[in-house]
């Protein structure tokens, strides 16, 4: 888990701008289902401001393609403060009951791809219809670059992880690799040789490329043995990864690697270009936002790893 203690206070500054916002409108969904926030993303960030607003007595809607988002990559969570240990979707499920205790409405299965305003309201245009808002508070994240591989989706938190430091502890004297690019998957690769024996490293590129320092930690652990210039061809495995077949990008001779564990480390991508002309983006694509979490436009909000604050 990547966020805790800082999404406290992030809520509470947020709340604040939000309340200085709606002052002096009804707190409650009219017929025409204008609701006081309407949320994009049910990820933790999504679900934490869902659970705030909502017992602030501020009708909320929650749109999501899915509950849980990132956190259901995750199969265990035991650094979330409070919880001793729970899946990623039980937590997700845990902070989403929590919410629905306070009158906050969810709808799964949707995909925004579009926001415009009519006045003061906002607009928020689905594949299944259009959502009315006062205020948005964007949180639908990033999303990790899979490698598009047979095995990949089947074994997705069974083994196969897009978060080093989430899950590589998991790994402990148990052959893993990581498969990357940069100094994302150096990073990665220097964490999991700390407890994978042994740990494998494939990448496309033909040599090490990054910081110098990070380089050179890589070449010097033992543990950490490099197939570079491959690429991923299937990840093996029934209820949970077994191996990885890989191809060298020169000779084409394909190897079989036994292993229980794969952090893919590609990047990341961010979908905001329904975005692009009423809010400002950084270079990045992420939305660019004050210390309040607050867009360019009054009324729009960022939370999560969608922002420039990455808040």
């Amino acid at each position: 888990m990547r966020h805790n203690f800082s999404y406290r206070l992030f809520i509470n500054k947020l709340l604040n701008s939000i309340n200085l916002f709606t002052t002096g409108s009804t707190l409650y969904a009219m017929q025409e289902e204008i609701y006081d926030v309407v949320i994009v993303g049910a990820g933790i960030a999504g679900l934490s401001a869902a659970l705030y607003t909502s017992r602030q007595r501020m009708s909320t809607l929650v749109v999501s393609k899915d509950l849980g988002g990132q956190l259901n990559l995750t199969q265990l969570i035991e650094n979330y403060p409070a919880i001793s240990a729970d899946t990623g979707l039980g937590l997700a499920s845990k902070v989403e009951a929590q919410a629905k205790k306070f009158g906050a409405k969810f709808i799964y299965g949707e995909e925004i791809n579009g926001l415009r305003k009519e006045g003061d309201i906002f607009v928020l245009k689905g594949l299944k219809g259009e959502y009315k808002a006062r205020t948005v508070i964007l949180a639908f994240g990033k999303s990790p670059r899979e490698l598009k591989v047979p095995g990949e989706n089947e074994l997705k938190g069974k083994g196969v992880s897009y978060c080093a430091i989430c899950d590589a502890a998991f790994f402990k004297d148990v052959p893993a690799a990581v498969v990357g690019e940069g100094d994302p998957g150096l990073d990665a690769v220097e964490l999991l040789g700390k407890y994978a024996k042994p740990t494998y490293y494939i990448s496309r590129s033909f040599q090490l490329a990054g910081e110098p320092d990070l380089v050179n930690s890589v070449l010097s652990n033992k543990n950490i043995q490099l197939f570079l210039g491959y690429r991923v061809l299937e990840i093996k495995g029934n209820s949970k990864v077994q191996g990885i077949v890989i191809e060298n990008l020169k000779t084409k001779e394909v190897k079989e690697l036994q292993v229980e564990g794969i952090i893919i480390e590609m990047g990341y991508v961010l979908n905001t270009d329904f975005l692009k002309g009423l809010i400002k983006l950084n270079d990045k694509g992420e939305i660019i936002v004050d210390d309040l979490a607050r867009a360019s436009i009054e009324g729009v909000f960022a939370a999560g790893d969608n922002n420039s604050g990455a808040l």
